[in-house]
């Protein structure tokens, strides 16, 4: 326990937040710029040119476009989970959870399954289950460990990005947004050997990814059960219950705002029109219907159906938005980041440090490791797309390796140091009441898990 007090010591006391670090990340990354690469310009000509490729970095409006898309995908999440429907499903659920052993399970595996649909709903889905299965135990005199089904709330973070809101392979499955991200980095005549995308076949439906997320699916419940079975631990269970689901105010305006028939209505045609989308393009594309828009559609169409009218869905959007505020100022500082790299050519430096150091088997292998070193500085896998992505493809052109596994890599680095990382855990934390502290134990052995079958399987596939 003395390690993980300190490891939560660490996060907590020195650690800036996430904002900070972007910040601290464009300084090195400019001196780095400045004294790695090669330049014809002057010390001073020469600094103002990468201040240059840093702010136009800021505003490249396709990046700009994925930043709205992420903050979309994670708010319009957290609304659908604070509707009454799926209340009433985790409600029900709790039935289910009678004993520590029983409530782990059920709470890992339905955050789990939830998570692989949609990061933001499975983290905000996960949180409140655990709030309701603790109060259901305070209720019913339920001697429970809280704080491991607390942790079991959380374990959707290291799963999401193997799921169909990945940012990493659903950016890849967009029609032109590898050779986009590639511009400026690789020759005219390299981008032309780029594909157009790279389906979610390749890599979310791909068979390696399929058998990762197989086996986490079983082995996570099964683990936090068998924790469950061995716990003597039970820590004080929240008292007031309070509803997490967005409810409209008690005097209701007569008009279009108010009325269950128009939010559904509405909320139906958008469900029904985002099926026609999957039905008609599947025969076309196969999988690669499935890109960020399509995600954000066919959530906008679920929080407007199953909220209770358009007040209640944007009374959710409000408690949700303010989740989305760290996307909103960091991501513009990671495009700068991304901007200063390719016009400094200091990308071609780390491609080809990662090419010299690399073999086919092991190059899969160290982009896992460092992108789960570089989650606990990016707590973004957007983000973190944007500033590694770049460099993993490049390597792995040159290596001749799959790009489908290298992407998937990356996103398993990204989602394994979730569990070590506290800035997703805020809301769980906040929903739950529960400390960091208590919750890492928990987190680190599902941490160990899970970066046992990433490894296994980018060794054997």
């Amino acid at each position: 326990m003395k390690l993980l007090n300190g490891i939560e010591k660490i996060f907590k006391n020195f650690l800036p937040t996430p904002f900070t670090i972007a910040i601290l990340i464009t300084i090195v990354t400019f001196f780095l710029a400045f004294s790695l690469t090669e330049s014809d310009l002057g010390t001073g000509s020469r600094g103002i040119e990468l201040l240059g490729f840093w702010y136009d970095g800021l505003w490249g409006q396709s990046l700009l476009a994925f930043a709205i898309q992420m903050m979309l995908m994670l708010v319009l999440g957290h609304a659908v989970a604070l509707t009454k429907p799926v209340d009433r499903f985790m409600s029900y659920m709790t039935r289910f959870c009678n004993d520590t052993s029983s409530a782990a399970f059920t709470v890992t595996l339905l955050t789990v399954l939830v998570s692989l649909f949609n990061w933001g709903l499975g983290l905000i889905f996960g949180a409140i289950l655990a709030r309701k299965v603790g109060e259901r135990a305070a209720q019913n005199n339920i001697k429970l460990n809280y704080a491991l089904i607390g942790a079991a709330g959380y374990s959707g973070l290291m799963v999401w990005h193997g799921g169909i809101s990945g940012s990493a392979p659903i950016k890849a499955a967009e029609p032109g947004h590898i050779t986009s991200l590639m511009d400026g980095i690789l020759s005219p005549e390299q981008l032309a050997t780029l594909p157009d995308r790279i389906p979610f076949s390749e890599t979310v439906f791909g068979t390696m990814n399929l058998v990762v997320m197989l086996l986490l699916v079983i082995c996570l419940p099964v683990f936090m059960y068998w924790l469950g079975k061995r716990s003597t631990k039970s820590g004080m269970l929240p008292k007031v219950k309070t509803s997490e689901v967005s409810e409209p105010d008690e005097e209701k305006r007569k008009n279009l705002d108010s009325s269950p028939w128009f939010s559904r209505g509405i909320g139906i045609l958008l469900c029904s029109y985002a099926v026609y989308i999957a039905i008609s393009l599947f025969a076309k594309v196969g999988l690669g219907f499935i890109t960020p828009n399509f995600i954000n559609f066919m959530l906008l169409g679920l929080g407007l159906l199953l909220h209770s009218n358009i007040h209640g869905f944007l009374k959710a959007i409000d408690q949700a938005i303010r989740g989305a505020a760290g996307i909103l100022i960091q991501f513009p500082l990671y495009f700068g980041i991304m901007g200063l790299m390719i016009g400094s050519g200091l990308i071609q430096v780390f491609s080809d440090f990662f090419v010299e150091v690399s073999t086919v088997t092991s190059f899969p292998i160290y982009s896992f490791i460092s992108a789960g070193i570089v989650n606990v500085f990016v707590p973004s896998g957007g983000g973190q797309w944007l500033v590694q992505g770049p460099i993993i493809i490049q390597s792995a052109m040159e290596l001749g390796i799959s790009l489908p596994k290298s992407i998937m890599a990356l996103a398993y680095g990204d989602q394994l140091t979730n569990m070590l990382q506290p800035f997703w855990a805020l809301p769980l934390l906040g929903i739950t009441g529960l400390k960091a502290k208590s919750i890492l134990p928990y987190t680190l052995a599902m941490m160990l898990i899970g970066a046992s079958i990433y490894l296994i399987a980018l060794f054997l596939f």
